[in-house]
C-alpha cells in the first residue's frame, strides 16, 4: 500500500454548497488525512494524504463534488508526504 499526498485546487461553484463538509466526509470514509478550506478567490483548496487508490478515488469525487456544486476545474499537484493525522476543515485567512 503506497501512501501519497495530493494538493488540490477546485474551481467553479464550490463555495456555499457544502463542498468542504462533503469533502471531509468522503475523505474520512476513505481513511484519508488532510484538510480542506475555502479560498478568497472562490476556489476550494484541499490536501489529501493516504493510500494511493483512496486518494485517486477522492480526487475523482472532487471533479463532481456534492449535489449543488458545479466544478469547472480540479488542479492536482503531488507533494512529499507530511504524514498528517485526521481530516479537518480549515478557515481561510484573508
Amino acid at each position: 500500500m503506497k501512501s501519497v499526498r495530493a494538493h488540490l485546487w477546485i474551481a467553479g461553484r464550490v463555495q456555499g454548497v457544502g463542498y468542504r463538509f462533503s469533502t471531509q466526509d468522503v475523505a474520512t470514509l476513505n481513511r484519508l488525512a488532510g484538510w480542506v478550506k475555502n479560498l478568497p478567490d472562490g476556489r476550494v483548496e484541499a490536501v489529501l494524504e493516504g493510500d494511493h487508490d483512496a486518494v485517486e478515488d477522492v480526487i475523482q469525487w472532487c471533479h463532481q463534488g456534492p449535489p449543488h456544486a458545479s466544478v469547472t476545474e480540479v488542479l492536482v499537484e503531488y507533494e512529499p508526504l507530511e504524514v498528517l493525522k485526521g481530516f479537518e476543515i480549515r478557515h481561510s485567512k484573508g
